[in-house]
């Protein structure tokens, strides 16, 4: 192949020169590839493979279903019938590199759809004819046969596409019985070929459109042999070793083969040669209908010289020279360049060679199309040549290329130049300030495979419609790039491009390769951006499975799969690492997590209705009153835990004395008293413990100071006692006093702060101050009531009575 890209990723070449290439590749070696080879699938379960395993003989115990058998690189000797006769199906056998001296082709009478039988490089020397009629690839070459082994059953072979012989005498009618066959292929193999001195043999070769020779690769070539050829369209020659002396051999035994009008293309393989011979080769050549000349494995010897070279008037369009050897090592490269840069023809290939320059013509050049892949070109390569001026595909492949604008400069008096590859090169451009000169019709530019960083896109043909960028060092496109508005095919593979690009500056973009990146983040905006697309390949891609990706993933849904390549199987997560591996398409996530918006929505609205529960619920079972009661009981009970006995071991006679309003006596004698006092606890009542004889507020002081605890039953009835006023108010003293939280507060019924006069402030501050106990209506809440007062006195206390007795 001789692909200008290198590369089968992306086809760099435009449909209007796909006919030069084609040209190219020669029709002769088309024709020998895939014209006479039956392709099978070494991987089908009917295909078996004995290559190279020490072989003796057939291996029993083959399928009977088997296709296709290789047994090639065996020590096979002997072939018989019952070895392959089961094989009923089989279609190709191929037994080259073994020792077989005699065959007997009956023995392939039961193998009716044998189409491929190769078995070459064995020891034959004779075979027993007996055509099989299905034979489409028949190779009998680099055997021992004597002459050439045709039978007049080969005759028959009317599916016949490829002929494989060898001999070492010829005889002018040896190829009769098969003249009337219409042979792709005939591959005559000379290695053994002698003839006496001065006899001259002939062969004639009727009807195959492509003959090769193979001649011994290390004698000099003195084959003199007249072979006439009457449609051959394909010469290949191999394995060719001259010298100054016998040059004329070689040109004398061509010339016979050149007489044919049909013979267009001629392969030269392993050539050995000097210089002087080659070129007049080429001389030979120049004024003969051959078109295509490619030589294949060159090594030039002795000396080169300047020879002179007569470019007349020739049919030759294209000279493909590939892989040469010189062991000439002191000469003038001026020599050899100008024999080549001269040529008046349409297609130049030096591919493989150690050529470090390449001579400008010195007149306007017939080039239209220059290959010099792999050689060791530098920047200075045709630098002010202006003789180019057809020269429309420029291939300059793994070179020495370094500057960018240097190339620019190069392709500026080129003016039909449309193609250029400089791939594989070390090409850079640093961007500092200097615009970049181009051929005005280029249309086509390969730049893979060089160092080129972003600072590319200021140095561009601006008529590009194909542009290949990939394995470079590409970070992004910037935004004040070169408006390539014919552009139609970007491949920037193999770079580290964070992001997809924008068709702001691409506006014609219909394919896009983008694959092997750093892309995680994809824009869904892309396909709106580039209306024109019609092929994406942005797989293989570190892609971040979050909320940002899916309208991306939505996007691809919505254009057709032919337009998405590699979709689904090359688009992968790659984090996090609970995704990684899940293909895109398998990729989901949940709307609500990924729009904030509505989170916050939903969150807000549940928190609302949940509050609004809670609220009524709340107001329903009366859960603030609860809620109340048992954090003063909780209060209560941490108070008379972290108050020391040694402080209320002192002498008291009540663990509460009770203040309260005679409107409220009932309840205080029905509710309170007993609810107190079968706990034990000892109640101080006015009516019953002031003592005859003293003042009102004599009595109130002493019991209030000979009391636990001192207990109001708040209500509005209390607000209008002015007796109950004088003990909250010596009560309130004694807390401030002794520094203790003797208060308890019942609220029995609501006081409004309104209803309360402004003299009585103490009942103001302690009711804005301290907790107070509400009597609940409620029966069902009596009972948490109870244990909060009762917790105030869940402490054992001394008390004494007035007689002095002590009680517990």
């Amino acid at each position: 192949s001789d692909s200008p890209s290198g590369d089968s990723r992306f086809n760099i070449m435009t449909k209007d020169k796909e006919p030069i290439v084609r040209s190219f590749h020669f029709v002769c070696m088309i024709a020998l590839i895939f014209g006479t080879i039956i392709q099978f699938s070494a991987e089908s379960e009917f295909a078996v493979n004995e290559s190279n395993k020490g072989l003796t003989h057939v291996p029993k115990g083959l399928s009977p279903k088997t296709i296709v058998l290789d047994m090639s690189q065996n020590y096979i000797s002997e072939l018989h019938l019952s070895d392959i006769s089961f094989l009923s199906g089989l279609r190709v056998l191929r037994l080259s590199h073994n020792r077989l001296q005699h065959l007997d082709i009956s023995i392939f009478k039961f193998n009716q759809d044998l189409e491929y039988l190769d078995l070459s490089h064995n020891q034959l020397q004779k075979i027993s004819c007996h055509a099989v009629t299905s034979l489409k690839h028949l190779d009998l070459s680099f055997n021992d046969f004597d002459a050439l082994p045709i039978c007049e059953e080969f005759g028959n072979l009317t599916q016949l596409n490829f002929l494989g012989l060898s001999a070492k005498h010829l005889q002018q009618l040896d190829l009769l019985p098969v003249a009337h066959l219409h042979l792709s292929v005939i591959l005559l193999e000379l290695e053994g070929y002698y003839v006496k001195e001065h006899e001259t043999e002939s062969l004639q070769i009727l009807n195959t459109k492509t003959l090769h020779l193979v001649f011994h690769p290390n004698n000099f070539f003195s084959v003199q042999a007249n072979i006439s050829v009457n449609n051959v369209g394909c010469l290949q020659l191999s394995n060719i070793r001259l010298k100054d002396e016998n040059c004329h051999i070689l040109i004398t035994f061509l010339s016979e083969l050149t007489r044919g009008p049909n013979l267009v293309n001629i392969t030269l393989n392993h050539v050995e040669t000097t210089w002087k011979c080659l070129v007049r080769v080429f001389q030979f050549l120049w004024p003969k209908p051959v078109e295509y000349l490619s030589i294949y494995n060159a090594t030039i010897v002795e000396k080169i010289d300047k020879e002179d070279f007569t470019y007349s008037e020739t049919s030759l369009k294209a000279l493909k020279i590939e892989h040469i050897t010189n062991k000439v090592f002191l000469f003038s490269q001026t020599v050899l360049y100008t024999v080549l840069s001269e040529m008046n023809i349409m297609m130049l290939t030096i591919s493989d060679t150690p050529f470090i320059h390449m001579l400008c013509p010195q007149a306007p050049s017939t080039f239209k199309f220059l290959n010099f892949t792999q050689n060791v070109l530098t920047d200075s390569i045709f630098q002010e040549c202006s003789t180019l001026v057809r020269l429309e595909t420029l291939i300059l492949q793994k070179n020495e290329l370094k500057d960018l604008f240097k190339v620019g400069l190069m392709t500026k008096d080129m003016p039909s130049l449309e193609m250029l590859d400089v791939s594989w090169n070390s090409l850079e451009y640093d961007g500092r300030n200097r615009n970049c000169t181009w051929a005005e019709r280029i249309e086509v530019l390969n730049l893979s495979s060089n160092i080129l960083t972003d600072s590319v896109f200021r140095c561009l043909p601006p008529r590009l419609r194909v542009l290949d960028l990939h394995s470079n060092r590409i970070t992004s496109i910037p935004e004040n790039v070169i408006r390539l508005e014919a552009l139609q095919e970007l491949n920037v593979a193999s770079n580290s491009l964070a992001h997809l690009p924008g068709c702001d500056s691409f506006s014609s973009l219909s394919v896009l390769i983008i694959d092997y990146n750093s892309i995680s983040n994809p824009s869904a905006h892309f396909f709106q951006s580039c209306q024109k697309i019609r092929s994406i390949n942005a797989g293989n891609n570190p892609f971040q499975c979050t909320c940002e990706l899916r309208e991306f993933i939505r996007s691809i849904g919505q254009v057709s799969s032919e337009v998405v390549e590699g979709w689904p199987d090359s688009y992968k997560c790659d984090y996090p690492e609970s995704y990684k591996g899940t293909l895109l398409k398998d990729f989901h996530v949940s709307p609500l997590s990924c729009n904030t918006a509505l989170l916050i929505a939903t969150i807000g609205v549940t928190g609302l209705v949940l509050a609004v529960a809670v609220t009524v619920l709340c107001v329903y079972f009366d859960l603030p009153w609860y809620l109340r009661m048992v954090c003063q009981w909780t209060q209560t009970r941490h108070r008379a835990r972290n108050t020391s006995l040694h402080e209320l071991q002192r002498t008291l006679q009540f663990h509460a004395f009770i203040s309260y309003s005679e409107h409220d006596s009932a309840w205080v004698k029905n509710e309170l008293l007993p609810n107190l006092e079968k706990e034990d606890i000892r109640i101080c009542l006015h009516e019953r413990n002031f003592v005859p004889g003293k003042s009102i507020v004599e009595n109130i002081i002493n019991c209030i100071e000979k009391s636990y605890k001192s207990i109001f039953v708040l209500s509005p009835n209390f607000v209008q006692s002015e007796w109950c006023h004088y003990e909250l108010y010596f009560a309130h003293h004694n807390l401030f006093h002794e520094g203790s939280n003797n208060l308890i507060l019942i609220l029995l019924d609501p006081i409004p702060q309104n209803s309360i006069p402004s003299k009585y402030h103490k009942l103001k501050a302690l009711m804005a101050q301290r907790t107070y106990l509400e009597w609940p209506k409620e029966k069902s809440k009596h009972g948490l009531f109870w244990a909060n007062i009762r917790a105030a006195f869940n402490v054992k206390l001394t008390l004494t009575t007035e007689n002095n007795d002590v009680k517990t």
